[in-house]
């Protein structure tokens, strides 16, 4: 598809690095440098951010606009920033003063969101009206797209399906019921699906139910060779996974989720994960429901672009 715009500018801000890349028009994502954020400094970061841009200016005009996919919570209303893993960012209007700072538009947004829209737009779930991107990394997290848009709600919390108490405290594995006691979360809350979900949680499973500690890739890797305590691991953590999933696809009606983060590229778990949503959801599709992201590194970066550009159409 072609647009109006040239040119983004992209930049994927997580905890550990800052990302610069380049949109065309063509939307050919084209990833530029990467270097470490100064993550607690926010006169270093910018500082750091205005170096990697004008290192490049020889890619980008010099009114392009700056499209950010970042971790954390963009308030709808205000544009301030919260519950980052970025401190410096913490309640400040990163796009406002970013762009203040490069003198150029600046567009932020969360970065689960931000790989939803890409996956709905141009990925996995395009053609479908509703999509729902579940990030599987070391947590969970997630966004919904309707109709092209990105649905933030009052908060700018939609899609959030990793936070609030799951329903199972108990699961069934071929020896019988197993109590899985309910963990802290760092939101707050006790017995998040995220305490589970994601690749430290299936650690943290595994621990559970075996009394042995083992990484993610090692986990996966015995389940993969059908090694018993592995397969009883991830068969916990498909009952534990399934349901919230199952519920976010009836109250949402997605067609399609797109599912990105590390465990998004073990492409026989992903298959696993479908089975079980598809034996919980209300009606269940010929299609696969859950599939892995076609966008599963970069999608942050195109989805912000892609953001972009629907709100400079719209300027």
């Amino acid at each position: 598809m072609t647009h109006p715009h040239s040119t983004v500018i992209c930049l994927d801000l997580g905890g550990s690095f800052i990302k610069l890349g380049v949109m065309d028009a063509q939307d050919r994502l084209t990833l530029l440098d990467q270097q470490k954020i100064p993550a607690t400094d926010w006169q270093a970061f910018c500082a750091r951010v205005s170096e990697m841009i004008a290192g490049q200016h020889n890619h980008f005009s010099s009114q392009a606009a700056v499209a950010i996919s970042t971790a954390g919570i963009v308030a709808p209303q205000t544009g301030e920033m919260f519950a980052s893993n970025i401190p410096a960012f913490h309640r400040r209007n990163l796009a406002r003063e970013l762009g203040e700072v490069l003198q150029r538009p600046v567009i932020a947004h969360n970065d689960a969101d931000c790989f939803a829209l890409a996956e709905a737009l141009a990925g996995s779930g395009k053609g479908h009206k509703v999509v729902f991107g579940a990030i599987l990394g070391s947590g969970v997290g997630g966004g919904l797209v309707a109709d092209g848009r990105i649905i933030t709600g009052q908060n700018g919390l939609t899609g959030e399906w990793g936070h609030g108490p799951i329903t199972l405290t108990e699961v069934t594995l071929t020896h019988g019921r197993v109590r899985v006691p309910r963990q802290a979360c760092p939101c707050g809350q006790t017995g998040c699906l995220d305490t589970y979900g994601g690749a430290r949680g299936l650690e943290t499973l595994h621990q559970v139910l075996h009394a042995e500690s083992a990484s993610s890739v090692e986990i996966i890797a015995r389940w993969q060779q059908a090694e018993a305590r592995a397969q009883q691991t991830i068969e916990a953590w498909l009952q534990l996974v399934s349901e919230p999933l199952a519920y976010t696809i009836n109250i949402t009606g997605a067609s399609r989720v797109a599912v990105g983060g590390g465990l998004a590229s073990v492409t026989p778990l992903i298959a696993a994960l479908n089975d079980a949503v598809q034996r919980c959801v209300l009606r269940s599709t010929a299609h696969a429901l859950v599939v892995p992201g076609e966008f599963a590194h970069q999608g942050g970066m195109v989805g912000a672009a892609l953001l972009a550009r629907q709100a400079l159409s719209a300027s």
